[in-house]
């Protein structure tokens, strides 16, 4: 079943197996960016692309195509989608931005920036197809999320990312039971992290980039309920429902 679009509000955002609340604000504003890593679920796709309008970042376009979704925009150097896929963009009349193969950013970096610049910093970016695929273009990915000008989040079906900046906090309330939560570290520190409703809490801890150990961690509380606050560097909250 859809998630009614009143359940999107100003610092919380829904995905089918958790709401995250933020003690930032979260742009009313929402754009699904369908990147070329692993392919979300076909119906999952459907699900949140029914309630957001879609891009497609090249190789993506395969699954919005596979999804029978008509981007609002494609985006790429087209090396990567099925030319079939071109053509069938094409057809349907969507706008493209397509770029030269031989630059120094990524599609997705090149998405980023044209969707923080498009929507005036009023947005906020789900990523989908961010996961699988080559690890340097994951790499890539995870530290240019965390650095947009605009709130990103990574989501499909198996796996999500959300990233916090120093003073803020959030609240992750889960409908399903993740297999497992880590806390990774994007800056050399990150300082000041307190974590509340884990099997393994912390309280005004230090992690390290260097030596990132606050991995594979579960819930413990009965409502299903995570809650974070830090107060120095960048912090990735990764969770994984599926392996």
């Amino acid at each position: 079943m859809t998630e009614p679009r009143t359940r999107q509000t100003a610092n919380s955002l829904y995905l089918p197996p958790c709401t995250i609340q933020t003690s930032f604000a979260l742009p009313a504003k929402r754009l699904l960016l369908v990147l070329g890593g692993r392919a979300p679920a076909t119906s999952w796709l459907q699900q949140m692309g029914r309630n957001l309008p879609v891009w497609a970042i090249d190789h993506g376009l395969d699954a919005c195509r596979a999804a029978s979704i008509v981007p609002q925009r494609l985006i790429g150097d087209g090396d990567s989608a099925h030319p079939d896929s071109w053509d069938w963009a094409k057809k349907q009349g969507v706008p493209i931005d397509k770029f030269q193969r031989e630059k120094d950013d990524t599609d997705t970096q090149l998405a980023l920036r044209t969707a923080s610049e498009a929507a005036h910093g009023q947005a906020t970016l789900l990523l989908t197809g961010a996961f699988g695929g080559r690890f340097d273009h994951a790499y890539s990915t995870i530290f240019s999320a965390s650095r947009a000008q605009v709130p990103v989040v990574l989501a499909d079906e198996k796996e999500a990312c959300c990233f916090l900046h120093a003073g803020e906090s959030l609240r992750i309330t889960c409908k399903q039971h993740p297999k497992a939560f880590s806390l990774l570290p994007l800056t050399d520190a990150v300082t000041g992290v307190t974590l509340q409703g884990a099997h393994w809490p912390l309280a005004d801890a230090t992690l390290t980039q260097a030596y990132p150990n606050a991995i594979s961690n579960e819930l413990a509380s009965a409502d299903r309920t995570l809650s974070l606050s830090i107060q120095g560097g960048i912090l990735a909250v990764y969770c994984c429902w599926q392996e």
